[in-house]
């Protein structure tokens, strides 16, 4: 049986959460330089996508996706210097997260059935 597949997903009081959806979407941006073309890589809608960009940046206190309008070359999206920061924290975490608890979850996928 596969190793399981631990999933971080941070919760805030305020109600905002960052997950590994959000910090996916993130990196694509990030190496696709638009959130069509992200959206289009993690096979989600634009206007999913954009929906959760502005989540995003409405639960920092900054930015972490900016956006440029179109002109001779083009629009363009890219993460600032706080989505970048919340991407090397999260992956943080999870790497973490992941080393720290891996023989517990050994021992809790023995304990699973097989389907």
């Amino acid at each position: 049986m596969p190793n399981p597949r631990l999933s971080i997903r941070l919760d805030f009081a305020n109600g905002d959460r960052i997950g590994p959806g959000k910090i996916a979407l993130l990196e694509a941006i990030r190496s696709q330089g638009s959130i069509t073309v992200a959206a289009q890589h993690l096979g989600m809608s634009y206007r999913r996508a954009w929906l959760l960009v502005q989540a995003i940046n409405n639960s920092l206190q900054q930015p972490a996706v900016a956006t440029s309008q179109g002109g001779a070359e083009g629009g363009g999206t890219v993460l600032t210097p706080v989505g970048e920061e919340v991407v090397k924290l999260y992956r943080s975490i999870e790497g973490r997260s992941h080393t720290s608890v891996h023989q517990e979850c050994l021992a809790i996928s023995r304990l699973v059935c097989c389907r």
